[in-house]
């Protein structure tokens, strides 16, 4: 897979006219080469030319980097230059616009004797955006554990016990299930008025009869992400409270079922956004609808009403409307999917 990754980029110099190829995420790097690393301050980067693949790593990591990598690798100390260490001349550099920085661009410009660059974040966004046979099924396993994750938590859940203590619990079990190397983002376990934020932070904060739970979490599983979102009943809950369930129970469903090929992304966002409106609660919705999940959590396609881009067969996303409404209650729902040839499939599958 890694070689085809390779070539396909090795296209792109043909297609953007550019002498070279420089990509700079660590997300992208690890998407075309197989080689993860957080480089954190230090350069980390791939350059592909016809000829060439090369790796830029900090030396302590030129191990790891050997064990995925086939091409050359140039690994360098903290006290080195690393743009020094070989030659290079270009005159035109495809970049990452959208993660290189200003200071970067211009050592770029001093060491490779570079004269223009174009951005190749779009040629990136439009693979990775598209999943093969054997993603799909990584990611079909990622969201059959985010829903284990979810059900561990509702397990749990005992009137006094913290939101902490309920994350503490799903987290450790998880980790000991074979191919989860971390959660996808800081787990979710939100009670009664704390899930009125939509991106709320646990806390001590203890569970009461009577209350909605709310679940955002997934898993990386074989360094592919899931994220589902659940929000539960503990006890019998107010009916104004059951009602919002409903009702973006309802949005997330009518979403779903307008995926397929050819549908305007935008169009699926609406079908939700339009709905919770109709319902009163149109401004208590204030996020996008969904978003792409790959190697990143968040990744495109962007899932909302600015998307004018069309569904494709292998796009895998989020649907995850919500209604919060403040210091009282929040509650989302959401699901990963991917487009079929026809339709669509959701990869989730914990009770609504």
């Amino acid at each position: 897979m890694q070689t085809e990754k390779i070539n396909y980029l090795k296209q792109q110099l043909t297609k953007l006219n550019v002498d070279a190829l420089w990509l700079t995420n660590p997300e992208n790097i690890n998407y075309f080469t197989g080689f993860l690393s957080n480089p954190h301050e230090r350069l980390l980067a791939l350059l592909i030319t016809h000829d060439h693949k090369t790796l830029f790593v900090p030396k302590m990591e030129m191990q790891a980097a050997e064990a995925v990598f086939d091409g050359s690798i140039i690994g360098y100390l903290d006290t080195e230059n690393p743009y020094k260490l070989q030659t290079f001349s270009f005159e035109r550099i495809a970049i990452e616009s959208e993660h290189l920085t200003v200071k970067r661009l211009e050592e770029l410009k001093s060491n490779f004797s570079m004269m223009e660059y174009v951005s190749i974040d779009q040629t990136i966004k439009d693979v990775r955006n598209i999943k093969s046979a054997d993603e799909l099924e990584i990611l079909k396993t990622a969201a059959k554990y985010a829903d284990q994750a979810v059900e561990i938590g509702v397990k749990a859940l005992t009137e006094g016990i913290s939101e902490t203590a309920v994350v503490r619990l799903i987290e450790a079990e998880m980790m000991k299930i074979d191919g989860i190397s971390a959660m996808s983002f800081d787990t979710m376990v939100l009670f009664g008025d704390h899930a009125s934020l939509p991106h709320g932070t646990p806390g001590n904060r203890a569970l009461k009869t009577g209350e909605y739970v709310l679940f955002d979490l997934g898993v990386v599983y074989k360094g592919y992400c899931s994220d589902i979102t659940r929000t539960v009943a503990f006890g019998e809950t107010a009916p104004l409270h059951n009602q919002i369930h409903a009702i973006v129970t309802e949005a997330n469903n009518r979403a779903i079922q307008l995926v397929k090929p050819g549908v305007r992304i935008a169009d699926c966002d609406a079908a939700a956004r339009d709905y919770i409106t109709e319902q009163g609660y149109g401004e208590q919705f204030p996020h996008r609808l969904g978003h792409g999940l790959g190697i990143s959590v968040h990744e495109f396609p962007d899932i909302s009403s600015a998307n004018d881009d069309v569904f494709k067969e292998g796009m895998v996303f989020t649907i995850e409307p919500g209604i919060y409404l403040e210091g009282e209650v929040g509650v989302r729902v959401e699901d990963d999917l991917v487009v079929t040839s026809n339709g669509y499939e959701v990869l989730t599958h914990y009770p609504k």
